[in-house]
């Protein structure tokens, strides 16, 4: 008895562990959203979601891996136990966002797999990192994995779509279905793309406004006011004439 009391008190500090370093996570991924959109006027996270294995989803998959019943083997066999999702406007601000959250001092990138560079054979595309992060507990420091996909939301649509589909027809899916859904990724790779360049040259003509507005407002008109009456001016309210 004393030791199954023991067995849950180690399981339940374990996932704590991992629930602090999603909440340690999701702030940092907030103040990267704030400063991103602060410094350039445009904020690229659409939003963010994070999820936390259960009990059950990790036995499966230890059985699936033929994975050892200890914490440090767990630890290092299943990684994607705490598990963040960010989702961004366009395709180049997943790759902005992956560089903003490697280059903090306390977060070591462990893995990465690019999916959109060379998507899976069923059309999958999203950015996967995953990430340790230091966890302080009462006694002791915790470095935790985190496992972070970054897509579009063409890309979110498009997984989300495939999930269910699998879960409907148990993974045996008919070939047509899958033949639709290798379709249907590269419409969304070209929506992508779209959306993508007609943002860039919408920022472009915004960025040529604004120069010609500056421009308009720093011009400087020299008038002689000898040249016009007094009294024009004063009508204009412009009384201190220097």
């Amino acid at each position: 008895m004393n030791d199954l009391k023991k067995i849950k008190l180690e399981m339940t500090r374990f996932l704590m562990a991992y629930r602090f370093a999603l909440d340690e996570m999701n702030t940092k991924i907030n103040i990267l959203k704030d400063e991103f959109n602060y410094m350039h006027d445009y904020n690229p996270i659409e939003h963010v979601t994070s999820r936390l294995k259960s009990p059950e989803s990790i036995v499966k998959k230890m059985i699936h891996k033929n994975c050892a019943f200890t914490l440090p083997a767990i630890k290092e066999t299943i990684r994607d136990i705490a598990g963040i999702r960010i989702t961004v406007s366009f395709r180049k601000d997943i790759y902005e966002i992956s560089k903003m959250i490697a280059s903090q001092k306390d977060i070591r990138v462990v893995e990465t797999k690019d999916y959109i560079e060379q998507p899976k054979k069923n059309g999958y595309q999203s950015y996967h990192m995953i990430v340790e992060i230091p966890i302080f507990m009462s006694d002791r420091e915790e470095k935790v994995y985190v496992e972070i996909q970054i897509r579009t939301i063409a890309m979110d649509f498009w997984a989300s779509l495939e999930h269910k589909i699998y879960y409907k027809y148990n993974k045996d899916v008919p070939n047509r279905l899958r033949d639709e859904l290798q379709e249907a990724a590269t419409v969304a790779t070209a929506l992508d793309k779209k959306m993508e360049q007609l943002h860039k040259e919408i920022t472009e003509y915004k960025e040529a406004s604004t120069i010609i507005d500056n421009d308009e407002e720093n011009a400087l008109i020299k008038i002689d006011k000898d040249s016009f009456p007094l009294s024009l001016f004063k009508s204009l309210g412009l009384n201190d004439i220097n």
